[in-house]
């Protein structure tokens, strides 16, 4: 029997692109979506899809054995913004799924990716140029779950020898799917209003930067990390990976470039108080030693892409 790979969570901004992308290099067969809602419009009919909720240990055991399932990208979480709302659910979630998995992944052997965040950060962390290694005392519920994770993470490797890898995002923009209530979403919403109305209001005041990756270079570190040699993965609780960091006041002047009379306001909400408790930017060095990783967006390609695909999108 093949062997397969499984998304979960695949509904998600990060999920519905990472099947696409996955499915190019292995074939549509060869990779499984899950989600507890039935596929977006963009995975429907595209290939194996299967309703399962994540907290359902049982249920994903039961899709991997008929599947003969040998990778597991487990995306399925509450995000920033919208876990300040719903805190003991965005714990189970988060932290429950989590654990079900590490244990599938102890039972069955397969190589696990899991996605922590810079939200592991808090405000005693140096904002600047972020160590590897450094303060982690986050203040919101997203950033005390990822931080618990990554020490699940390398516990279960440590202890199990499970395979388990994982990056430590920044805020990701990308075009193909809705962002799902994150900080740094609104470096996504800009681009639909600025084509819509000329216009955005801000939910982060101008002088607010943020380490932040166009999604095509997402994608290639999680794939990349996952197709590293494992003798290359040093770190099993969760690497930086940057790209460029950037403010609200920086991405519309670059936007002005391509959309002139473009204008940003300032309003800034809940949110603020999350993105200062975050870095401003990143030092990855340990990621791009160990198993490669390059970053090919900067800001200007970034808004040069998002804007053709948005007005030409091709999916």
């Amino acid at each position: 029997m093949k062997e397969s790979i499984l998304v979960i969570g695949a509904n998600g901004q990060i999920g519905t692109e990472l099947v696409e992308e996955l499915r190019h290099r292995h074939g549509e067969s060869t990779v499984i979506a899950t989600d507890i809602k039935p596929a977006n419009a963009a995975l429907e009919g595209t290939g194996p899809f299967e309703q399962v909720d994540v907290l359902d240990t049982s249920g994903l055991h039961e899709v991997m054995r008929r599947n003969n399932v040998k990778q597991v990208y487990l995306l399925a979480a509450l995000l920033s913004a919208t876990a300040e709302q719903k805190v003991k659910t965005a714990w189970r979630l988060n932290m429950e799924g989590l654990l079900g998995v590490l244990d599938l992944a102890r039972e069955q052997s397969f190589k696990l990716f899991w996605p922590s965040s810079i939200a592991v950060f808090g405000p005693t962390t140096p904002r600047d140029n972020t160590p590897q290694y450094t303060i982690t005392e986050p203040n919101t519920v997203y950033g005390i779950s990822k931080l618990a994770g990554e020490r699940w993470c390398e516990y279960y490797h440590q202890k199990f020898g499970v395979d388990v890898r994982s990056l430590r995002y920044p805020g990701l923009i990308g075009w193909k799917s809705e962002p799902g209530g994150g900080t740094t979403d609104y470096a996504v919403h800009i681009f639909h209003e600025a084509l819509r109305s000329k216009k955005y209001e801000a939910f982060l005041s101008e002088d607010t930067m943020l380490p932040m990756m166009y999604m095509p270079d997402a994608l290639r570190a999680t794939i990349g990390i996952m197709d590293a040699a494992a003798d290359h993965i040093k770190i099993r609780s969760s690497y930086n990976v940057a790209a460029m960091s950037f403010t609200p006041k920086d991405i519309a002047l670059e936007i002005e470039k391509h959309i002139p009379g473009f204008s940003i306001s300032y309003k800034p909400d809940s949110r603020q108080q999350i993105a200062d408790s975050w870095p401003r930017s990143f030092d990855d060095a340990a990621a791009r030693k160990d198993w490669g990783w390059r970053h090919e967006f900067d800001l200007a390609k970034m808004t040069d892409d998002m804007l053709v695909h948005l007005q030409h999108p091709v999916m």
